[in-house]
């Protein structure tokens, strides 16, 4: 019998390495190359308030404001005015609080087939384009690829993700700001920041009347990220067997696979330092649900510091998620993020800038 059972254990071992290497092996051959920084020529512009175009600005440009909120929306013409109108009120009582507190809000439309962006264009048209754009994407990327087209076209020293369905009160935003603050002193770029530091001195010898670009938080690491962790015992009760056993698992394979210490990569809530945003994003590879796992794995890598904050959150009738098979299309994603990774399909690369 012992015979037995320790062919069986061998032959199973050797099953689960060879299922491995196939795996690791379909992994590495059907690697995509990390999508292409550019956008259509539809895409490089936005509407002011009066319906004309203008050029949006760049990630790599000084910033100019203080908070550029981020949000993707696909099919959100129903939800989206409620998040909305929550943000915009907090931010413009916030700003009358705070005359030098400066905002804006990116709505990113990701291939709507409904009204979205006409939607989000009302509140460009109530509060102006310097507070509220909206770009409009060619064809649907992606959460991922749709925040990532807002973080590019941002202008605020920090950046702030926040999903349409406003499900995590925004007045939240100071808790993931002093998390933020918390973490200092930020790490800066080192030998990456030192084309930048001859290029501003260079410019004040050619200029000396032009302000120096200010080496700030744009030039500082670090992220801040909602935490949906601490309601878990309730969500739990609320729950069946099943979809709780999922969750654990994600959690598990988030753990085991690409993160560590964070409880909760899915908050679609997390604000970032400008070079942090660009540094992660200009890294990313996955556009679709996992996108937010792989941005944590390559922060990690770069040791950029990440605080999980616990915020206020409540489910939305209107999810996107199919529970089973969105679960197990981000579980499969999850295996190959990091068997691409450990194979070197991808690699992580210096910070690209976008056409």
């Amino acid at each position: 019998m012992a015979p037995l059972l320790l062919q069986l254990a061998v032959l199973g071992a050797a099953l689960a390495a060879a299922a491995l290497v196939l795996i690791s092996i379909v992994a590495f051959t059907t690697a995509t190359k990390m999508p292409a920084l550019h956008r259509h020529e539809e895409e490089k512009f936005f509407l002011n308030a009066k319906g004309q175009k203008e050029t949006l600005p760049s990630i790599w440009d000084s910033p100019t404001k203080q908070l550029s909120v981020v949000v993707p929306s696909y099919n959100e013409e129903k939800r989206l005015p409620v998040m909305m109108d929550e943000a915009l009120s907090y931010l413009e009582k916030r700003q009358k609080r705070d005359p030098a507190f400066t905002y804006e809000v990116i709505v990113v439309d990701d291939g709507s087939k409904d009204q979205t962006s006409k939607v989000a264009f009302k509140y460009c048209q109530k509060y102006g384009s310097d507070k509220v754009r909206v770009i409009t994407l060619v064809k649907n990327r992606g959460k991922g690829g749709a925040i990532r087209m807002g973080i590019f076209s941002s202008r605020g020293e920090k950046i702030l993700m926040a999903d349409a369905d406003g499900a995590t009160k925004f007045p939240d935003v100071e808790k993931l700001e002093k998390g933020l603050n918390d973490l200092q002193p930020w790490p800066r770029w080192g030998f990456a920041m030192l084309p930048r530091l001859v290029s501003n001195a260079w410019s004040q010898v050619m200029c000396p009347l032009r302000p120096p670009k200010v080496l700030g938080l744009q030039n500082q690491m670090a992220i801040a990220c909602g935490s949906r962790a601490h309601l878990e015992k309730e969500s739990i009760a609320q729950r069946s067997y099943f979809r709780t056993l999922l969750m654990y698992g994600f959690h598990f394979l988030v753990w085991f696979l690409c993160v560590k210490g964070i409880r909760d990569t899915q908050c679609g809530f997390k604000l970032f330092t400008r070079e942090a945003a660009s540094r992660t994003f200009s890294s990313l590879h996955v556009e679709r649900w996992a996108f937010d796992v792989e941005l944590l794995y390559i922060a990690q890598f770069f040791k950029i510091p990440i605080a999980e904050i616990a915020v206020n959150w409540t489910e939305i009738e209107g999810s996107k998620l199919v529970p089973f098979w969105s679960w197990l299309q981000m579980g499969k994603d999850l295996l190959f993020i990091r068997l691409r990774y450990l194979t070197g399909a991808w690699r992580l690369e210096q910070t690209r800038k976008m056409n």
